[in-house]
């Protein structure tokens, strides 16, 4: 990455699409320059349902981005849910051109063409090389060969896939709303270095994103991807179950939520009355307090139990050491992290990752987005294509036709 290189990332999910545009500063480090989001239901239940619906909202938060920022946006990355994503392990050894010379970053990049050189499955496409670490000839370990003196060296990563069809569909829907498609990050693996705090990026950790209406899950053992997935369930699902069972308004259901979200009806302090101000049935009708809290347990106690029966599934359950949680879904709901820990029987808490207070939740993914992409090792250029500020493109228009006025 260059100083003053612009990344676009978008964020799209069961709620709402959100646009973070970041550029890269002094110190190498991605500065947000302008954020967008606008609502958008079009996808439901991590598929995409409504295309024009996802091209508009797209539109609107990419418009409302280039206003903030003063410039022109053509191409963009976006996350993509676990559900679409196939990681495929691989090592391949790497001779060095000039042993006595060092690693070269030729050699590097070199071994990285090499170990994407796989079978792929028919209806995936490769979206990203995962780079987890890299061995020397002596059996030393290392993140950055570079330098290194070693006659060769051992390159483990994932190779990262995606459905052919649901790129297919994204890049359509980009294209409808004026932009092109940069590449494609599991939602999990961007925000894996945003969430996790310095010892639980060297852990055995379940990262889970309990969203509007997905839950994604990503699995690391230390730098190594090895799963992911998604769950069609979320804070959304919760709001609804509230709605349905009380017979109440979404927005009635929704503030319901807000106001007494709790996980566990064992600790409630206070079990008092709730009166409700839309019910159908009951103009006057009031409830326990204790009440809506079975409603929130329950479908919190079956996203659990389908996220254990998952990981079961996939046989990694014995290998996590402990669970993250984030996501607006989840997040505002106290006790959820105990909720976890009694249904998973691994460790689970709610993510302290430093930089996780910094940036508002509606934007945390995009960002992370961005931020994963700026950060990749061994890259040569991951910008976003960008034009300069709107009143500059006209002025070099007008400049332009000056040129011809005179040198024709």
């Amino acid at each position: 990455m260059a100083i003053g290189d612009i990344i676009v990332g978008l964020d799209i999910g069961t709620s709402k699409v959100s646009a973070i545009v970041g550029e890269v500063n002094n110190f190498s480090q991605i500065e947000i320059i302008s954020s967008a989001k606008y609502k958008c239901r079009g996808v439901q239940k991590g598929k995409i349902v409504d295309e024009d619906e996802i091209s508009l909202s797209i539109a609107k938060a990419i418009q409302d981005a280039e206003d903030k920022a003063n410039l022109k946006i053509h191409s963009a990355y976006v996350t993509v849910p676990g559900k679409y994503i196939t990681i495929v392990q691989n090592s391949i050894i790497k001779e060095v051109k000039d042993k006595y010379a060092g690693i070269s970053v030729k050699d590097v990049s070199t071994s990285i063409m090499q170990i994407k050189d796989i079978e792929i499955p028919e209806g995936k496409a490769i979206i990203d090389i995962v780079t987890e670490s890299f061995i020397l000839d002596n059996g030393e370990e290392v993140q950055d060969p570079v330098g290194c003196l070693s006659s060769n060296f051992t390159i483990q990563a994932q190779i990262i896939l995606v459905d052919k069809e649901y790129m297919k569909k994204m890049n359509s829907i980009l294209k409808k709303a004026g932009v092109e498609l940069d590449g494609m990050v599991p939602i999990t693996l961007a925000e894996r270095n945003l969430v996790l705090d310095r010892n639980e990026l060297n852990d055995n950790i379940m990262l889970l994103d309990i969203g509007a209406g997905n839950i994604d899950i990503g699995v690391f053992e230390g730098n190594k991807f090895v799963y992911t997935n998604t769950i069609p369930l979320g804070g959304d699902t919760i709001r609804k179950d509230i709605e349905l069972v009380l017979g109440i308004s979404e927005e009635e259901a929704d503030k319901l939520k807000r106001q007494y979200g709790l996980a566990l009806k064992s600790f409630i302090d206070n079990d008092h009355d709730i009166y409700l101000s839309t019910c159908a049935e009951d103009s006057n009708k009031t409830i326990k307090s204790s009440e809506l809290i079975e409603i929130i347990e329950a479908r919190i106690e079956e996203m659990f139990s389908l996220i254990n029966k998952d990981i079961v599934n996939q046989g990694i359950k014995q290998r996590i050491n402990n669970v993250i949680l984030t996501g607006q879904g989840i997040t505002n709901i106290n006790k959820s992290d105990v909720a976890g820990k009694i249904a998973l029987n691994i460790p689970v808490k709610i993510s302290t990752g430093r930089l996780v207070s910094t940036i508002k939740p509606s934007y945390r993914t995009a960002y992370a987005l961005i931020r994963y992409v700026s950060s990749k090792p061994f890259s040569k250029s991951v910008a976003s294509t960008t034009d300069a500020t709107k009143d500059e493109n006209i002025f070099k228009t007008l400049i332009e036709k000056i040129k011809e006025f005179f040198y024709s």
